[in-house]
């Protein structure tokens, strides 16, 4: 445990690495002008900067706020997909049966018609997880260099293959040619699940009580699926986002120009008795600068990695995980050979996508 998180705090680091050396770029020049050039009058009170970093504290919290607010919301709404599969699943196997049945079908018959509904529901999650990681124009914190760098080694799945090949095992080739020629693919599989619980339904396979249940769980995925696409669709309001950067910024910036001198009177005061020491420390104010600079900048950039929960951080919610863990738990109640079904996606450096 304690090495795993020796490990977290080296990777936050050398996520942060790029700033962190600007931040010893900035407070090193400026040390150097005021050390070297005696520019002591470029200073600035702390008062005025104290409050400018107040407010950017505050900016800054509630932009985390807000953004694990969507974090947390995208998981309940994933987690009431993997809750409402499961529910599918056993009724689909329940409901379907000769009971009521004008014809009766045969035991393979039947075992067609379930496993049809199981594996179009399971081509729904494979779209709609495609769909939320399409790339949107908003989504901008990927193009950053240290996230390039991390999904080279962890990226999510669908960015690897395409929604046909990944839809096309369950689903007919009718079914596959109706569902690509649509854009909400994932919509448009719902409409097929409905039309055939219909047909079921006339044909006597499904009882009428059974049909409303059934149409009740394709209603609950309409619901759920609609809400993923608001997060998705729905970007942190920029002005937020934006002003925030900016003042974050503008702090950064400034507070050279107060802790330099601060820690210079500082140590004018110290080399009354200690004079080497005094006359050097100055250059403590480049690691307490770092430190400060570090600490404002990390959580904003925290922030703005959590505002589009599906857009392929590592820190996004894992969909792709959730949604093969359903496909897992779908095909092994309908029978199926465990080397049959597609293996869980790996999880690389503590990380599921």
């Amino acid at each position: 445990m304690y090495t795993k998180k020796v490990y977290k705090v080296l990777d936050m680091a050398k996520w942060t690495r790029y700033e962190t050396l600007l931040f010893t770029g900035i407070i090193s020049a400026s040390v150097s002008l005021y050390y070297f050039f005696d520019l002591d009058w470029l200073k600035i009170p702390w008062t005025p900067l104290a409050l400018i970093g107040t407010a950017v504290a505050f900016v800054i919290g509630f932009q985390n706020n807000s953004a694990y607010g969507r974090i947390w919301e995208a998981r309940k709404i994933w987690g009431g997909i993997v809750n409402t599969s499961r529910t599918f699943g056993t009724f689909v196997q329940d409901m379907v049966n000769n009971e009521y049945a004008t014809e009766k079908l045969s035991k393979e018959e039947l075992h067609q018609e379930i496993k049809t509904l199981t594996y179009r529901h399971i081509a729904w999650m494979t779209a709609l997880r495609h769909a939320m990681r399409v790339s949107k124009p908003w989504e901008t914190v990927m193009q950053e260099k240290a996230n390039r760098e991390w999904n080279e080694m962890v990226s999510p799945p669908e960015w690897e293959s395409n929604v046909e090949d990944d839809m096309a095992p369950y689903l007919s080739k009718q079914d596959l040619e109706y569902v690509m020629s649509k854009n909400n693919k994932q919509t448009a599989m719902l409409y097929l699940q409905s039309h055939h619980l219909r047909r079921l339904k006339e044909k006597g396979v499904i009882w009428e009580f059974s049909f409303l249940e059934l149409e009740g769980i394709v209603q609950e995925l309409y619901t759920l699926q609609g809400q993923s696409e608001r997060i998705k669709n729905f970007p942190y309001p920029r002005h937020f986002a934006t002003l925030n950067h900016y003042f974050m910024w503008i702090f950064i910036l400034l507070l050279p120009f107060a802790i330099v001198s601060q820690f210079a009177e500082i140590g004018t005061e110290i080399s009354i008795s200690k004079p080497v020491i005094g006359g050097l420390f100055i250059w403590l104010s480049i690691p307490f600068y770092v430190i400060i600079a570090w600490v404002f900048n990390t959580m904003e950039k925290i922030g703005r990695t959590g505002e589009n929960p599906f857009e392929g951080s590592a820190n996004d919610v894992p969909i792709s995980t959730m949604a093969r863990g359903i496909e897992i738990d779908l095909r092994q109640n309908l029978g199926e050979l465990i080397e049959d079904i597609p293996k869980q996606f790996a999880v690389i450096y503590d990380t599921q996508m």
